[in-house]
C-alpha cells in the first residue's frame, strides 16, 4: 500500500469519525459528555485538516474551481425542485 492510498483511507476514517462526534455532541444531554465529545471532534478535525494539507502538498487532493455557469445550473435545478 502506498502513502497516497493510506492517507485517502485515513481521511475517510476521519470523516466518518467526525460524523459520529457531531451526532454525539448534538444529542448528549450531559454537559461533561458533550464537552468530551466536542474535544474529540475538535481533535479529529485537526487531524483531518493536517491530512488534507499533506495530501494537497503532494498533489494527491486537487481541488479545482467550479465555473459560474455550472453553479448556476445547479442552483436552477435546486430551485425547480423546491
Amino acid at each position: 500500500m502506498n502513502d497516497r492510498l493510506l492517507l485517502e483511507n485515513y481521511l475517510l476514517v476521519l470523516k466518518s469519525t467526525v460524523e459520529v462526534y457531531v451526532h454525539g455532541t448534538l444529542e448528549s444531554s450531559n454537559k461533561n459528555v458533550r464537552e468530551t465529545l466536542k474535544a474529540g471532534l475538535d481533535e479529529t478535525m485537526k487531524h483531518q485538516a493536517n491530512t488534507y494539507d499533506l495530501m494537497a502538498q503532494n498533489g494527491w487532493y486537487v481541488i479545482s474551481n467550479v465555473k459560474a455557469n455550472e453553479i448556476n445550473k445547479t442552483l436552477n435545478k435546486v430551485n425547480k425542485n423546491n
